[in-house]
């Protein structure tokens, strides 16, 4: 019988408003994949550079050694972009406390959290019931 042994992998979401991002983090070669799609294609192109924003600020050597496939749903374009942000942010932070060290994961993390609380930390608004009458 053959052993069935498990790559180590982490699972994690993020959300913005109603869009909700799952991003897998498993052990590989570099490719971060949203929807199936290469993270290059993400569209709209103006939104882009929020999606790779954990990538420029963290480096591209803490991403080499990981694959991410991100499935995200719901929401608008821009929320579906935050949402991708922060689960892949968040992805790298558990997968580094997990299975590399947790200094590795402060430094990490320290450095997300002096740019942007958003990557880490969830947005609690929501879009406030329409009135009647005026």
């Amino acid at each position: 019988m053959a052993e069935n042994k498990k790559t180590p992998s982490v699972q994690v979401f993020g959300r913005k408003k109603t869009a909700v991002a799952v991003a897998h983090c498993k052990q590989g070669q570099g490719l971060i994949r949203i929807n199936g799609v290469p993270i290059d294609l993400v569209q709209p192109e103006a939104l882009r550079y929020k999606v790779f924003e954990p990538m420029l600020l963290v480096g591209s050597d803490r991403f080499d050694k990981v694959d991410i496939r991100v499935r995200v749903k719901g929401g608008g374009h821009t929320s579906q972009i935050y949402a991708i942000r922060q689960a892949i942010a968040k992805s790298l932070i558990s997968y580094n406390q997990k299975f590399v060290d947790e200094a590795s994961k402060k430094e990490v993390k320290k450095i997300l959290l002096s740019y942007d609380r958003s990557l880490l930390v969830a947005d609690s608004r929501r879009r406030e019931p329409k009135k009647f009458g005026g």
